[in-house]
């Protein structure tokens, strides 16, 4: 039984070594990206709180375009790996095509919104529980904020139609090195645009968003040159410009497997961004502590996401090749590989997490917020690690009405009801909800085994 167990989820050196030569430069890429908004975090979160709240509150609502950029190339990338996986270079072509022509919508769309509505949407989260005209201030800072932070929507659009097709061939280091110059030169020109060193002048928000848009083009730059010089490894870019058509069978298959993906992004971080609104109507401190908490947490959740995204690429390519018992072995073994590494990561956050709130220049009540909340998010990351790399298994396949409903349709029944609810109609105190809103995870979990389980995703689409 022993020796049957182990068989079916842990692996040999072999197989670890080909997940980590994947994984490990996704997760220090993204390690390093987060550690540089860290730091990009508390150096605004020196300004005071006012202005770390209405960085916090507009880096929210981005949050919602990037997770909808990531769903328009996702929609794309689970044909993408399996065409690469069977040599079909053409395919993979029209794969990415289609992820530049819906990056590139989505990004008009939002900077339409962002530049007509902001105001709107930023004072959605302010609300004036001390009478102090904080909430204002905030509203300020955020919108001048937005201004500059909408110039570098578009070249993240664009990376990620290339760097998401790179990573698709096995190719994971480029993608990183070009976030390492870029994250540096991010850190760098925080320090001096933020706070205004030497001859450079003081910008404080507006400093730190040039800092981020500058970085971005950077790193796009990199990535689209790389890719376009070394094009007998990415095989996709022959041709990639000559026309600007995409076959209607490929074209309605993404569609038909993909929008349900895209749209699941879209709604999942809609419905975590209002969850954070309900969180919002308990004050202006609350907001701050979260941000803290949430810069600290995505330093740590880094690991389990990236090991996600590295079982729809291992998976992928095992499907488009008809592997299916492969695929489903190392699927097995790269989720309970994921999970003990959550495992440990969530119990260095909980011993060391409240150490971090200590550096912002910000209040004693909104430092021990922070703290409670880091440390409710580390006792349920573990549940997260699982429920998130079932999502994943289940995306490899093209299961994505099944992932819509098991990620965005149980966020908008469950948890934003929970929060909202709980917020507004219950007198529990802000970490007691933000625990219980957490705690859904659980069912997910439960959900997320059962699909998993049932191999429903073992199917070869291309």
């Amino acid at each position: 039984m022993k020796g049957r167990l182990k068989e079916k989820y842990i692996g040999d050196k072999a197989f670890y070594r080909r997940y980590l030569l994947l994984a490990l430069p996704m997760i220090v890429q993204n390690a390093i990206t987060n550690l540089v908004s860290f730091l990009d975090n508390i150096m605004v979160g020196q300004l005071g709180t006012e202005q770390m709240s209405g960085v916090a509150i507009v880096n929210q609502l981005i949050f919602v375009y990037n997770l909808a950029i990531f769903g328009a190339v996702s929609a794309a990338s689970i044909f993408g790996a399996q065409y690469y996986g069977k040599g079909d270079h053409k395919g993979h072509m029209y794969s990415f095509r289609f992820k530049l022509y819906s990056t590139i919508i989505v990004t008009a769309i939002t900077i339409t919104l962002f530049l007509t509505k902001g105001s709107n949407l930023i004072s959605l989260y302010l609300t004036d529980t001390a009478g102090n005209g904080a909430t204002e201030q905030a509203l300020n800072y955020g919108l001048r904020y937005l201004s500059i932070m909408v110039i570098g929507l578009i070249p993240f659009a664009i990376n990620q139609s290339y760097a998401t097709n790179i990573k698709e061939t096995g190719q994971t280091f480029i993608p990183m090195i070009a976030s390492f110059v870029a994250v540096g030169t991010n850190a760098l020109l925080d320090y001096l645009l933020i706070f205004g060193i030497g001859p450079l002048p003081r910008l404080g928000v507006m400093g730190a968003a040039l800092a981020t848009v500058i970085a971005r083009y950077i790193e796009a730059f990199i990535v689209i040159v790389w890719a376009h010089i070394h094009k007998e490894q990415n095989r996709y870019l022959c041709g990639a410009y000559r026309g600007f058509g995409i076959p209607g069978k490929e074209l309605k298959a993404i569609i038909i497997k993909g929008f349900p993906l895209m749209l699941n992004e879209v709604m999942w971080a809609a419905g975590m961004t209002a969850v954070t609104q309900c969180y919002s109507v308990r004050g202006l401190d609350v907001v701050a502590g979260l941000n803290i908490a949430t810069t600290i947490t995505n330093l740590f959740n880094i690991v389990y996401i990236q090991l996600g995204a590295c079982i729809s690429i291992v998976v992928g390519q095992y499907l488009g090749a008809g592997k299916l018992e492969e695929a489903k072995d190392a699927d097995n073994k790269m989720i309970v590989f994921s999970v003990f590494c959550c495992v440990i990561m969530a119990v260095i956050m909980l011993f060391i997490g409240g150490f971090f709130p200590t550096i912002y220049n910000t209040s004693k009540e909104i430092k021990e917020l922070a703290t409670s909340f880091i440390a409710v998010a580390a006792m349920i990351m573990p549940f997260c690690s699982f429920s998130h790399a079932s999502y994943f298994t289940l995306r490899s396949g093209g299961k994505t009405l099944v992932t819509f409903l098991f990620d965005s349709v149980f966020t908008w029944i469950v948890v934003v009801p929970t929060a909202y609810l709980l917020a507004h109609f219950t007198g529990l105190g802000i970490v007691s909800i933000y625990f219980f809103v957490q705690a859904t995870e659980m069912v997910k979990v439960i959900i997320g085994y059962k699909m998993v389980h049932s191999n429903v995703w073992l199917v070869k689409m291309v």
